[in-house]
């Protein structure tokens, strides 16, 4: 089983930042991926960022990019998000995501429970 804890969200006023840590920890053998997905009220979840966790570039949502930042430490199976220039729209739940390779052909997906994050205008 593998759990995904997050912790940074919280309450910042546009223009601020904030920088979200999600750590994988429980029985796996490697990480495909990690990764940050958002949900706004009323609206379905969507891609904020990913990284692989054997390093490359990352890829970003095109609302986001120059302003977030997405590093790991694969030693301690670990995913940040930076975010500056906060707007509120970036308001939302930030739901940390990872893929678990479980074989040579196939990965496992998990979530995390997610952290809150508000931009006040």
């Amino acid at each position: 089983q593998v759990q995904l804890v997050e912790s940074g969200g919280g309450l910042v006023q546009a223009g601020g930042s904030l920088r979200l840590s999600c750590a994988a920890s429980g029985t796996f053998s490697n990480i495909n991926d990690m990764g940050w997905y958002r949900q706004a009220p009323g609206k379905q979840r969507e891609l904020v960022a990913t990284i692989f966790i054997a390093g490359g570039s990352p890829n970003y949502a095109d609302s986001v990019k120059g302003r977030f930042t997405i590093t790991r430490d694969a030693a301690k199976n670990t995913a940040y998000l930076q975010m500056n220039s906060l707007k509120p729209e970036d308001t939302g739940v930030y739901y940390c995501d990872t893929l678990i390779v479980t074989s040579i052909v196939s990965t496992k997906e998990y979530w995390g429970q997610g952290t809150q994050v508000f931009v006040s205008s």
